[in-house]
C-alpha cells in the first residue's frame, strides 16, 4: 500500500465535512461571523430549504478589499493570533475554518464594504476556486449569497432530507440567535415569505412571546441569580409546560448556544419532583462565566464545551432553578370546555368508548387490574393505615416525626399576578370545607372562590416525601431489621460504586454487611418503606449513582430514594373516610411544596368560582 499526501481541494472537502453538514451550518457559521463584525441587523433568506440558495445580509465592519482572499484560506481568523487566546476567546467563532469550509462545497458570492471606503468589494469562489474579484459601490456591511450547496460532492448532497425540513433547521437556528440576541434585529425569509422578524429592543421575553405564543409566555418564571463569579439569567417554564422531548430545553453561555451533559442534568434535576418522568420543561438560560473556565474548542461545530469547574456549575443551575419552582405557586387552574366547542372528530371517538349494554365494562376491567396490581386490599390497608396512625410503633422503636414545617399557601394560578396568603391558619379553620370523594380518588374542598380537586394518592406521595426528606436531613432516619437478610452478587462497578457511597447507604437507612467475594447482605432498609421490595429500592439508588455521576451529591440520592414513597401512599380507587380525609389535607398544607408530589403529578387543581358562573351564564 502506497502512502500519498492528499491534494488540497480532497483536502478541504475532508474538512468542510466537519464544519458544513447542511444548509442551517452554514446559517450558523456566517451569522456568527456576521455578530462577531458588530452587526445590529441580520437578514438571513433562504430558498428550496436553503440548498438551493442561501443569502446573509449584515451591517456590520465589512472586509478589507485586500483582505477577502484571505479570508477563504484555511485557519485564516481575525479572532485569535495563537493558542493562549483559545483561553479567553469571547467570539462566536475563531477557527477560521468557515469560509472555506463554505467555499469548498458551493458556489459563493461576496459583496461588502467597510464604513467610511467609498466602494465596496464583490467577490465570486466556487468549489474553493476564486472565480471574480472587483470594487463596485454597495452598502456598509457584508452580504454572503451561497449557492447550490454540495453542487461539486453529490455523494454528500445524498444526505440532505427534504426542502421543508432542512427549512426547518435553519428555522430552529435562527430562533437560537433571536433568543442568545435580542438586542439584535433579526429578519428571516423563507422563499419570498418573511417568517421571523424582531425588534432588536433587547427583550428576550418578548422574542419568546414572539416565536412560542402566549400560553407558554405567561407560564415563564424569570430567573436571575449570581455565585461564584457565574451568572444564571432567563427563563424556565411551570411544570404544566413540560413536553416528551428535550427541543424546548435551550440553553447559552457566553451567548453561545451549546449542549452540555451537565447542564441538561442540572436542569432536569431541578425539575425533578415537579414534572413526570420522561417529560422535559421549557427553558431559555443564559450562562456567563469567565471564558478561562471553559474549552470551546472541542468541535468544529463549537456546539460542545467543557467546564473546568463542572460541578460548581451543576449546583449553581440545580439549587437556583429548584429555589425558583418552590417559591413559584404551581396550582394550575382548570376550566371546562363548552360542548359547542368539541369537533365532530371528538364526538365521534366520544362516542365509541361509550360501552354498549351488555358488553363488559372497561372501567371495572381496569380496577380489577389496579388491585391485582396493588397486591389486594391488604397492602392499601397496610399503606392507608401508615397515614393515620400519627403515634404508630414500628417492631423496633417509637418514631419520632418532623415538627410540623409552616404552613404554606395553595393559591390559584394566574397569568402574572397571583393573590398571597395562607389557605389555612390555625385561626381561620372554617375557611375551607370538605364536601366529598369523587371515583374513589378525588376529594372535593372548597375554600373561599375556589373549588380545590385533590389526588389522595398523590397529596399523601407528597406527605411521606417531606417526611422521609425531613428525616434525613435531620439524621432522624430509622432503619427495620428484615426477619431474613437479602443477598446480593455485585459486579465490580456496582462494588466499586457501593464502597464509595457506604456512608450515604448508612444514611439513608440501609444496614449491609460485606460478605466477601461480590457478596453483600441487606440486613435492614428504611423504616418508611417497609411494604416494598427492598431488593428494588436498593438497586434503584444504586443505578442513579451508576446512570449520573452527578447524583453522588447527597441530596439527589435522597431525591431518589425519597420518590419511591409513591408505592408506600394510599392508592386511587380507595374510599377513604371524611376524618381521614381531612387529616391527609392538613399534613399536605404542611409540607414545603405542596403542590406537586415526587414525580411531577399536581395533588391539587383547582376551579374558580367565577369559571362556574361563566358556565352557568350567571356572568358574560
Amino acid at each position: 500500500m502506497m502512502i500519498q499526501v492528499l491534494d488540497q481541494n480532497t483536502i478541504n472537502q475532508i474538512a468542510a465535512g466537519e464544519v458544513i453538514e447542511r444548509p442551517a451550518a452554514v446559517v450558523k457559521e456566517l451569522v456568527e461571523n456576521a455578530i462577531d463584525s458588530g452587526a445590529t441587523a441580520v437578514t438571513v433568506e433562504i430558498k428550496e430549504g436553503g440548498i438551493r440558495f442561501i443569502r446573509i445580509t449584515d451591517n456590520g465592519c465589512g472586509i478589507r478589499h485586500e483582505e477577502i482572499p484571505l479570508a477563504f484560506e484555511r485557519h485564516a481568523t481575525s479572532k485569535i493570533t495563537g493558542i493562549e487566546d483559545l483561553l479567553r476567546v469571547k467570539s462566536l467563532g475563531f477557527r477560521g475554518e468557515a469560509l472555506s469550509s463554505i467555499a469548498a462545497v458551493s458556489q459563493v458570492e461576496l459583496i461588502t464594504k467597510e464604513a467610511g471606503a467609498i466602494l465596496g468589494s464583490r467577490y465570486e469562489i466556487q468549489g474553493g476556486t476564486e472565480m471574480a474579484k472587483e470594487e463596485i459601490g454597495c452598502p456598509d456591511g457584508t452580504t454572503f449569497i451561497v449557492r447550490n450547496l454540495f453542487y461539486n460532492t453529490p455523494a454528500r448532497g445524498k444526505f440532505l432530507k427534504t426542502k421543508t425540513t432542512e427549512g426547518n433547521y435553519v428555522n430552529d437556528v435562527v430562533v437560537h440567535f433571536i433568543l442568545s440576541h435580542p438586542e439584535i434585529r433579526f429578519k428571516f425569509i423563507w422563499d419570498g415569505r418573511t417568517k421571523i422578524q424582531t425588534s432588536g429592543n433587547g427583550n428576550v421575553k418578548d422574542n419568546i412571546y414572539n416565536q412560542f405564543g402566549a400560553d407558554i409566555t405567561k407560564a415563564l418564571l424569570p430567573i436571575d441569580i449570581e455565585k461564584q463569579g457565574m451568572k444564571v439569567s432567563g427563563f424556565i417554564g411551570k411544570p404544566e409546560l413540560s413536553r416528551g422531548t428535550r427541543s424546548f430545553m435551550n440553553y447559552y453561555i457566553n451567548g453561545r448556544y451549546i449542549k452540555s451533559p451537565v447542564v441538561q442534568k442540572a436542569i432536569e434535576s431541578a425539575y425533578s419532583g415537579f414534572t413526570m418522568t420522561n417529560r422535559f420543561p421549557f427553558t431559555t438560560l443564559f450562562l456567563d462565566i469567565d471564558s478561562s473556565l471553559l474549552d470551546v474548542n472541542v468541535h468544529p461545530s463549537k456546539m460542545e464545551v467543557r467546564f473546568t469547574n463542572q460541578e460548581d456549575v451543576y449546583g449553581l443551575l440545580e439549587t437556583g432553578l429548584h429555589e425558583v419552582l418552590k417559591q413559584a405557586v404551581l396550582i394550575p387552574n382548570v376550566t371546562l370546555s363548552d360542548g359547542s366547542e368539541r369537533t365532530a372528530k371528538a364526538k365521534k371517538e366520544e362516542k365509541k368508548q361509550i360501552p354498549r349494554p351488555n358488553s363488559p365494562e372497561p372501567f371495572e376491567t381496569a380496577r380489577i387490574r389496579q388491585e391485582q396490581a396493588e397486591n389486594e386490599q391488604t397492602r392499601q390497608e397496610q399503606a392507608s393505615s401508615a397515614l393515620w396512625s400519627v403515634d404508630q410503633k414500628p417492631m423496633i422503636e417509637q418514631r419520632k416525626h418532623p415538627e410540623p414545617a409552616k404552613v404554606h399557601p395553595i393559591q390559584q394560578y394566574e397569568q402574572q399576578t397571583m393573590p398571597q396568603g395562607e389557605l389555612l391558619k390555625e385561626d381561620d379553620s372554617v375557611s375551607f370545607r370538605l364536601i366529598g370523594q369523587v371515583f374513589d380518588t378525588y376529594w372535593l374542598v372548597e375554600w373561599k372562590n375556589e373549588l380545590l380537586i385533590i389526588d389522595q394518592h398523590a397529596a399523601h406521595e407528597k406527605v411521606l416525601y417531606e417526611q422521609l426528606i425531613h428525616e434525613l436531613d435531620t439524621n432522624h432516619v430509622y432503619s427495620q431489621n428484615l426477619l431474613t437478610p437479602i443477598v446480593l452478587t455485585l459486579t465490580h462497578k456496582e462494588k466499586e460504586v457501593l464502597q464509595t457511597y457506604w456512608e450515604t447507604f448508612a444514611k439513608l437507612g440501609f444496614e449491609i454487611d460485606d460478605f466477601g467475594g461480590d457478596e453483600y447482605a441487606i440486613k435492614a432498609v428504611p423504616s418508611h418503606f417497609l411494604h416494598l421490595a427492598s431488593r428494588q429500592l436498593f438497586y434503584s439508588i444504586l443505578d442513579e449513582l451508576l446512570e449520573n455521576p452527578m447524583a453522588s451529591r447527597y441530596g439527589s440520592i435522597t431525591d431518589r430514594c425519597a420518590s419511591i414513597a409513591c408505592k408506600a401512599a394510599v392508592k386511587g380507587n380507595h374510599t377513604l373516610s371524611f376524618a381521614e380525609a381531612e387529616t391527609l389535607f392538613k399534613q399536605m398544607l404542611q409540607a414545603k411544596e405542596p403542590y406537586h408530589c415526587p414525580h411531577g403529578r399536581p395533588t391539587t387543581v383547582s376551579m374558580s368560582k367565577q369559571e362556574f358562573e361563566k358556565k352557568f351564564k350567571r356572568i358574560v
